[in-house]
């Protein structure tokens, strides 16, 4: 006890402090089971004054306290202990009414799908603020400072095969530093309306760029690594997941904006926390090396078996890494639809022990190291509809390079318009698109009649992190393309993400054509200003962007999956085979 007469708040089952309140409806937290205190701020109120003396809006007391004494709950560490008062139907005003309509829609629905692909930390900005300390914060290079709700984004989702600290003793290789074991790029569309998880290959080989990394408030370069296992991006040599960061940019030009890391025991303990993910099995499962043991058909698993299903590898398919990551996605769906599931989100039990599971399971940078950076990525991915959120692999071939097939590598033909489509926002899944939409004006800049090649007069500027870009794209332009009134004038003011083109309205059957030749999407035309003298039109400007790929690649993205790619979305269930 405290000197206030109060029991320590860790001393509290955190579970116990949600309340049903009968006026709204609701499930308030109360920080003290005891005292009927709602942990939702109120009005302010005046202190107690001695008996006689009259409140501030001069009404007397009635038996020594004042209505608004009256009408207040008791302080922390008062003995007395009333049945808490109704609320005066003057203060239940209808604004009120709808915000409490919001809150409670917010509460039990907006953040339990955060980080449900790793395992879930969903609800956050549900927890008490002192759970704000459980999570496990690292200051990396390339992540963002904070996160924007109204952006594109990508988070790079790891699970780390460490073996070391609570509940991770017995799994393989004690002294593991640490590897990159399960490798989950996600990103989520700037309209929400779809998001795309893509699996990496622990084993793809890959060349890991030269990074830094910051230890004891000191940057320290760690050389690059070419051709070897992508996995060891993390914790070989040091490195930490900022370096694997900065291989995910190398192989695919996406860039990741933030991390989420778990280990094994994550698992466990978020299963646990939701009561069990269902699972489906084709065939009867015996695996000695992961100590899964299960009969064909439904099953609902949790905490080491849970584990063992998303660690076997020799099981399903043809026992390999690839086989496991699709039982691992299945795996990813189910917990998804459980976390979101009315059973969980009217269990204020579930929501506490999913609260403290996940806010300990966690390590992220320190752009969403807090409950409330935390609440804001929750909510933007409770937008998109799980029947599109797709989940695919990489396009990967076996390693030529070996005898013994080991390894594998990427497959350019199916990888590369698969990055492009990512970086481009398309959706993996058809996505309904508004009629209005589909015929918006930036759509129509693409329409309408076009210049020849040979009137085509622009200036070409490189804002990308390809040296000589706007060069060889000239190059490309005067010796291929005939587009003879064109030059180059070297680097751009600044980095540009997208290639844009700027022309005037009179320029718009020229730019038509550049786009036609350069593969422009329609979101970099920018239309300006006529800007005409007596020299005639200026030339028309175009900035290459980190989008760009080389000259002659089309710039945009195609509105298709390549065929044959692995595919399965959120919302259905897959036996793994």
């Amino acid at each position: 006890m405290d000197a206030q007469g109060r029991g320590r708040a860790d001393d509290i089952d955190p579970a116990d402090q949600w309340v049903l309140n009968p006026n709204t409806g609701d499930y308030e937290l109360r920080l003290n089971p005891s005292s009927g205190q709602s942990a939702v701020p109120g009005p302010r109120r005046s202190p107690q004054r001695p008996t006689g003396q009259r409140g501030q809006n001069g009404q007397n007391r009635q038996n020594g306290r004042t209505r608004e004494e009256q009408d207040s709950r008791e302080v922390p560490g008062q003995r007395r202990r009333r049945a808490p008062q109704p609320e005066p139907a003057s203060r239940r005003r209808s604004k009120s009414k709808k915000k409490s309509k919001g809150k409670k829609a917010l509460l039990w629905t907006g953040g339990v799908m955060a980080f449900v692909l790793v395992a879930g930390a969903g609800g956050a900005y549900l927890y008490l603020r002192h759970l704000d300390g459980n999570i496990n914060k690292q200051d990396v290079i390339g992540a963002k400072n904070g996160f924007s709700k109204d952006e594109a984004f990508n988070i790079l989702l790891i699970g780390t095969d460490k073996r070391t600290g609570k509940g991770n003793a017995g799994y393989g290789d004690k002294n593991s530093v640490g590897h990159a074991d399960t490798n989950i790029l996600l990103h989520v569309a700037k309209d929400r309306s779809n998001a795309t998880a893509l699996s990496i290959p622990r084993d793809l080989i890959t060349d890991i760029p030269a990074c830094k990394v910051r230890e004891d408030g000191v940057l320290r370069t760690i050389s690059g690594t070419p051709d070897t296992r992508f996995n060891t991006s993390l914790g070989q040599s040091g490195r930490d997941p900022g370096c694997t960061m900065a291989t995910v940019k190398e192989i695919t030009g996406v860039q990741p904006d933030h991390f989420m890391m778990a280990d094994f025991n994550a698992v466990k303990t978020l299963t646990t926390a939701v009561g069990g993910v269902d699972i489906c099995l084709a065939k009867d499962v015996d695996d000695p090396d992961s100590h899964l043991k299960l009969s064909k058909g439904k099953h609902t698993v949790q905490g080491e078996q849970a584990l063992a299903f998303v660690r076997t590898r020799h099981s399903f398919g043809n026992q390999g890494d690839l086989d496991r990551i699709q039982q691992q996605q299945q795996f990813l769906g189910s917990l998804m639809r459980k976390m979101s599931s009315g059973d969980t989100l009217t269990s204020p039990t579930k929501l506490s022990s999913l609260a403290e599971a996940a806010t300990k399971a966690l390590t992220v940078d320190s752009g969403i190291g807090s409950l409330s950076e935390l609440k804001d990525v929750a909510l933007e991915l409770k937008k998109v509809p799980p029947k599109n959120i797709t989940f695919t692999t990489l396009p990967v071939i076996d390693n030529p390079a070996e005898k013994v097939h080991a390894t594998v590598v990427v497959n350019p033909a199916k990888a590369d318009p698969l990055f492009a489509m990512i970086r481009d926002d398309v959706s993996l899944t058809e996505v309904a698109k508004d009629k209005k939409a589909a015929k918006s004006k930036q759509d129509a800049l693409l329409k309408g009649s076009r210049a020849d090649a040979s009137e085509v007069r622009v200036d070409i500027y490189n804002g990308s992190e390809t040296v000589g870009a706007a060069q060889t794209t000239l190059t490309w332009l005067q010796n291929t393309e005939g587009v003879l009134k064109s030059s180059q004038l070297g680097n751009a003011p600044k980095k540009l993400s997208k290639t844009t083109l700027e022309y005037a309205p009179d320029q718009a059957d020229q730019a038509r054509r550049l786009a036609d030749i350069m593969g422009l999407p329609a979101s970099a035309m920018k239309p300006g200003k006529s800007e005409k003298n007596d020299q005639g039109l200026p030339a028309m400007i175009l900035t290459l962007g980190s989008d760009f790929k080389g000259a002659g690649t089309p710039i945009a993205a195609p509105s298709k999956a390549p065929e044959d790619i692995q595919k399965a979305t959120a919302d259905k269930t897959v036996c793994a085979k």
